[in-house]
């Protein structure tokens, strides 16, 4: 099972050529790993950060670029979680235009406590939705 969703490749995300400059990606996926949070996890940045006083630092991350994307692109996410541990989750990200794709990826993200800098277990309702992915 997998979530997915759109971004429109922009100008800001491009070069002077118009092709998507490699580090707007990583801007792009986590936009969508804090969408995937809010809308499917239900465990929104705010609450999360403000509240809880909780991170989501990466501490792994692996990529490969298959084919450059241009201004105007339609790029599809299509993100699915790995492995959802005590208090980590492997992501993985494949970003595709029409049948080709473009960039795949795979992150792993820790949940911190922000005060003392150390992981903290998920709460058992949003690791239920992580391993629902």
């Amino acid at each position: 099972m997998s979530w997915r969703t759109q971004r429109r490749a922009e100008f800001q995300h491009c070069d002077a050529h118009g092709i998507v400059f490699f580090p707007r990606y990583l801007e792009m996926v986590d936009s969508v790993i804090e969408q995937y949070f809010r809308e499917h996890v239900g465990y929104d940045f705010h609450k999360m950060h403000v509240v809880d006083h909780r991170g989501v630092p990466t501490a792994l991350l692996n990529i490969e670029f298959h084919a450059p994307s241009y201004l105007e692109d339609l790029l599809d996410f299509d993100l699915s979680v790995e492995r959802a541990g005590k208090a980590s989750v492997t992501i993985r990200i494949v970003i595709s235009s029409g049948d080709e794709t473009r960039v795949s990826l795979t992150t792993t993200r820790v949940q911190a406590d922000m005060t003392t800098r150390r992981s903290t277990p998920w709460h058992d309702h949003v690791r239920e939705k992580l391993n629902a992915t």
